[in-house]
């Protein structure tokens, strides 16, 4: 196998795919990208067996033939050189040499007889949806889904859902509740719950958000193009969680606030807070404002933030962290929040419609 091809693209391709490369397994070959070299291009593939991306760019090739190569490797290597061109070549004893410049580097690669073959969804629903809005839905829920599989895997997926035209992802993890809506050009209704990492994998290709992002979904896969970038990933199996008998239907206490002064003023009085610990925010709600008050070993903090309050006073603990995620995930200057005394969930949401809907549960005061 020979190649040529401008090192800056081959970069920016392996660095995309490297994301996607297992880490820490026992199978070394699902730690490389395979490199397979044909007349006019050069296709990268990268698969860890739950996800996997695909490439294709334009190479002179002298020779065909594959290779797998280490992904960290191939991308530290490609991230050091000076020169424009990179030419690759690679023996049927596995001995690969880079050159690029006045570089060289001669290092082992792997048989592509043990890289596993990325699957194809097949026939399936096919979505087209705009990268901008596929982002922002993201974006706005995937916070809220568990970073850890735990008791309940299906915790770590986004619910999708194409019903009527409108598209809704959401996330839950136990402790909080994200919920975004999108009215989309889809006749068809249908559901699956699509890996958090995953798809926040995705949505990192996307560079234009004018361009439209094309999605196929099968039973069991589904996959994105984006980009000139093919990602496909396995859908998580089982019943999502029933999260709408824990939406409060009413409320008893309600405030409506400027979203960006409230973020601000959750992230000072937070300062004091440290990641190892999970202290609560003690929020003391009354007619005309709303106190915030923060005590760790660190010392205290505390700020009076000017609101109006519908309902009886009352006093809230809240995880800072969950709070501030939910106001950074909104666009509107003002919102509303919802409250059902102390021991009830917190939800946020606009002051009209319901493209979004974000809930928090209480964190017990002492």
């Amino acid at each position: 196998m020979i190649f040529s091809v401008e090192r800056s693209e081959l970069l920016e391709a392996v660095s995309r795919l490297q994301r996607v490369v297992g880490s820490k397994t026992s199978v070394p070959v699902l730690e490389g990208i395979l490199l397979s070299a044909e007349q006019g291009k050069l296709t990268l593939i990268a698969y860890n067996l739950e996800m996997g991306m695909k490439k294709e760019i334009y190479a002179r090739c002298e020779e065909a033939g594959d290779i797998v190569l280490s992904a960290r490797l191939l991308a530290d290597i490609l991230r050091r050189m000076n020169g424009i061109q990179v030419e690759i070549s690679a023996d049927e004893r596995l001995n690969c040499s880079i050159r690029c410049g006045e570089a060289t580097f001669d290092i082992m690669g792997m048989a592509t007889a043990d890289f596993p073959e990325m699957p194809s969804v097949g026939a399936g629903k096919n979505i087209m949806i705009n990268g901008g809005v596929l982002s922002h839905m993201v974006k706005g829920t995937i916070f809220a889904a568990a970073q850890t599989e735990g008791v309940k895997p299906i915790l770590t997926g986004i619910n999708v859902t194409i019903e009527d035209g409108v598209m809704q992802f959401v996330a839950i993890d136990g402790y909080r509740l994200a919920i975004r809506k999108h009215r989309v050009d889809i006749n068809d209704n249908f559901s699956f719950i699509i890996s958090g990492r995953a798809v926040g994998e995705a949505v990192k290709l996307i560079d234009d958000e004018n361009e439209d992002v094309e999605i196929n979904v099968s039973e069991r896969l589904i996959s994105f193009n984006i980009n000139g970038y093919s990602f496909i990933s396995r859908l998580l199996e089982g019943e999502f969680v029933n999260y709408k008998k824990t939406i409060p239907t009413e409320h008893k206490q309600r405030v409506v606030v400027n979203t960006r002064e409230l973020t601000e003023t959750i992230e000072r009085v937070s300062l004091l807070i440290s990641e190892s610990f999970s202290t609560p925010i003690r929020c003391y709600f009354n007619e005309l404002n709303v106190v915030f008050t923060c005590a760790t070993s660190v010392g205290r903090a505390t700020e009076t933030f000017n609101t109006k309050l519908e309902g009886e006073n009352f006093e809230i603990g809240l995880n800072s962290r969950y709070l501030l995620e939910a106001l950074r995930a909104v666009e509107e200057e003002q919102i509303q929040i919802l409250f059902n005394g102390s021991g009830a969930g917190v939800v946020i949401t606009a002051l009209d419609g319901d493209d979004f809907k974000y809930m928090i549960m209480p964190m017990r005061l002492r």
